[in-house]
């Protein structure tokens, strides 16, 4: 089993930037990639983006050139970077790990982007 706290959410106007960061912990060996996905209300999970163990990321199309993920090894943590905020990012973030043939998942972090 892998549990993941995510924290670093909170309110941000709208061209501002905040820095999400998850915490793994628990059987944490061989975890292939970790990321993060989205969620806001009425709509379907949303993959954000990702990174391997060994560095290669991807991302959605939405977030390209705004958001960068990355991960600290030694401290089994993933972050994620969001610049240049739009109301539309406004969501419940949700950190993965993929780890053999299953993936888990955090409990969640809400980023609201308002005026």
């Amino acid at each position: 089993q892998v549990q993941l706290v995510e924290s670093g959410g909170g309110l941000v106007q709208p061209g501002g930037t905040l820095r999400l960061s998850c915490a793994a912990s628990g059987s944490i060996f061989s975890i292939y990639a970790m990321g993060w996905a989205r969620q806001a209300p009425g709509n379907q999970r949303e993959l954000v983006g990702s990174v391997t163990s060994d560095g290669s990321t991807a991302y959605a199309d939405s977030v390209k050139s705004r958001f960068t993920i990355s991960r600290d090894n030694a401290k089994n943590t993933v972050y994620l970077q969001m610049n240049s905020l739009k109301p539309e990012d406004t969501a419940v973030y949700y950190c993965n790990a993929i780890q053999g043939g299953n993936i888990y998942w955090g409990q969640g972090t809400q980023v609201t982007v308002s005026s």
